[in-house]
């Protein structure tokens, strides 16, 4: 086989200050490579063609000068004029490991670019995908955004039935989930997101009170709707500051996100965070990393069958293609996507 193109999108230059990242400056799509299938070295590794990949706001932090080690994130993994990185499932071509084998389906981090040579296993996983879900379902709900929520609302949220919780970016992909797994345990569910459409599809899967934060006070609906028992942040800022006041007594604050802050240079300083003491609030901060391997067996045990007969919802916004993945990523940090963000890069 002759040797073919290898489309790949580069982390071009560090964003400005709090600017967004620009398709075509920060991002650029770059096809100029090329690939030989057939004989491309393995060196003991395997060859794997990208599928789907996942659009996330951390792409975000990872997109900064690597010298800025105090931040939310580690070090970054997307260095300038590197292929971008970011979950994602693809389908193994040609193998010289033997822990995997042509036709294996891996999950994990995945540069943007159509093939690859995996030196090893280390940090992915064989999907089995008995149910034959979509391959995209395994970067959404049945991945590491769905992954979050279940792991952290297991471990932190401490839900009983009647309290009420009010969950940040309801219409996003982990956060779609949170309001359902809410909904089984017996909570009330407020909800809040930055569109219309968004807010329709929290009523459709059980929040009790949905509205669009960028028309309606987060404020105003907390004191009416509250008080609150369990709070999952994405979002920071002053709707973080509105949730404290709002908090009753003991209340949990699970804190998965700050997207406020992604794109200011100066971060918004709570003003409010002395509540904690006399409320007694309880503030977890975390990573699903810390907390997959202890719940890793029962998501997959539990989820993809439940996404399988309809249990648990979920919406995908779709792009075509490693062209159109930096405008993907620029409608995700400004909430324009309209479900969970993937790029299908290639069919099987």
């Amino acid at each position: 086989m002759a040797p073919r193109k290898n489309g790949r999108l580069l982390f071009n230059e560090v964003p400005q200050g709090s600017s967004y990242p620009v398709p075509g400056k920060t991002t650029v799509y770059d096809d100029s490579e090329k690939i030989d299938l057939d004989n491309v070295p393995l060196n003991g590794g395997f060859l794997l063609k990208t599928l789907v990949l996942s659009i996330d706001p951390y792409i975000r932090g990872r997109m900064r000068d690597i010298s800025r080690t105090n931040h939310t994130y580690s070090s970054p993994t997307s260095q300038e004029h590197r292929e971008v990185i970011a979950h994602g499932v693809g389908v193994v071509v040609r193998s010289e490991d033997a822990t995997v084998k042509a036709g294996d389906h891996i999950y994990g981090f995945l540069d943007f670019v159509e093939y690859s040579v995996k030196p090893n296993m280390q940090g992915l996983k064989v999907l089995k995908n008995e149910e034959n879900l979509p391959w995209s379902v395994y970067v959404g709900v049945a991945g590491m955004p769905g992954q979050t929520a279940y792991t952290a609302w297991k471990e932190y949220a401490d839900a009983k039935k009647g309290e009420t919780v009010f969950v940040t970016t309801g219409g996003g992909k982990q956060t779609m989930f949170v309001v359902q797994l809410a909904k089984v345990d017996g909570l009330k569910v407020i909800a809040c997101a930055g569109s219309d459409e968004k807010v329709k599809f929290m009523k459709e899967i059980g929040a009790d009170v949905a509205f669009n934060y960028k028309t309606t006070p987060v404020a105003e609906v907390l004191k009416k709707e509250g008080p609150i028992d369990v709070y999952w942040d994405n979002v920071g800022g002053e709707t973080l500051e509105a949730a404290i006041n709002a908090a009753s007594t003991g209340a949990r604050l699970i804190e998965c996100g700050m997207s406020s802050d992604y794109n200011n240079s100066v971060p918004y300083h709570v003003k409010n965070l002395f509540q904690i003491i006399p409320k007694s609030l309880k503030v977890y901060g975390f990573s699903v990393t810390a907390l997959l391997e202890k719940y890793v067996t029962a998501f997959y045990e539990e989820v993809p069958k439940k996404l399988a007969n309809g249990e648990i919802k979920y919406t995908e916004d779709v792009t075509q293609g490693l062209e159109g993945a930096g405008e993907a990523i620029l409608a995700v940090l400004k909430g324009t996507n309209t479900g969970k963000k993937v790029i299908l890069v290639a069919q099987e």
